[in-house]
């Protein structure tokens, strides 16, 4: 197996992983308790990488990226690389395609929570942000993980969009996805079996993770106040 592409591809995932809980809370909050009636567009926008092509996706990120955009042109002055077949253009493009595979189940798992549980804590005086870190993230903490699950297995996984973005650079853009391709077209199968085995491994575990934590989750809203 090459294990190189597995450690950039692990080294990625969890970098994406980590970016997109950040983002994700947030949105995911804003989201499932916002009453905005265009709320619509940013759950469409959020939703796009599941539908769109992911070569698409990716040429769009590359000319978002590319040395004449404002983002490139911005990287470039502060950093003096650029984003284009780089490891930090292949983070910028993996955050975004797997977005909604954070996003989507936590904003499910927080607006499953028990309304009542939110307004008694407010009611006491605890502030919104206390509330959402002390009550809301501990009660949705399945519908979390679950995202960061998805979030780390689909990232693995990916191949258009990296290799639109990054390329096939050894140890720098080649990730495990790539390195399977390349051992096909070397006819190589022996080691395209080998490496493809590892990350079927991985789907079913995730799969399997998923499924056990989306069972906790639905008990969490059998309460639900809609009033």
């Amino acid at each position: 197996m090459d294990w190189q592409a597995i450690g950039l591809s692990v080294r990625l995932s969890a970098a994406t992983t980590l970016i997109l809980l950040i983002i994700g809370l947030p949105v995911a909050y804003w989201l499932a308790f916002s009453p905005r009636r265009w709320k619509v567009v940013v759950e469409a926008v959020v939703a796009l990488p599941l539908v769109l092509p992911p070569t698409v996706l990716g040429f769009y990120v590359l000319l978002a990226m590319g040395p004449r955009s404002p983002v490139g042109t911005l990287y470039s002055k502060l950093t003096g690389g650029l984003l284009p077949f780089s490891f930090q253009g292949l983070l910028l493009a993996s955050v975004l395609y797997s977005l909604p595979f954070t996003v989507q189940p936590v904003a499910s798992a927080f607006g499953a929570v028990d309304r009542k549980l939110l307004e008694a804590s407010w009611c006491l005086g605890v502030s919104r942000f206390a509330t959402f870190r002390r009550v809301l993230v501990p009660v949705a903490l399945p519908g979390i993980a679950t995202g960061v699950i998805l979030s780390f297995a689909h990232t693995m996984g990916e191949f258009g969009v990296v290799l639109m973005v990054g390329g096939n650079i050894a140890g720098v853009t080649r990730t495990v996805s790539i390195s399977i391709y390349d051992q096909v077209q070397a006819l190589n199968y022996s080691a395209a079996a080998a490496t493809s085995l590892f990350l079927l491994g991985l789907s079913f575990t995730v799969l399997v993770l998923t499924y056990s934590l989306q069972r906790r989750v639905w008990p969490v809203g059998a309460g639900r106040y809609d009033g």
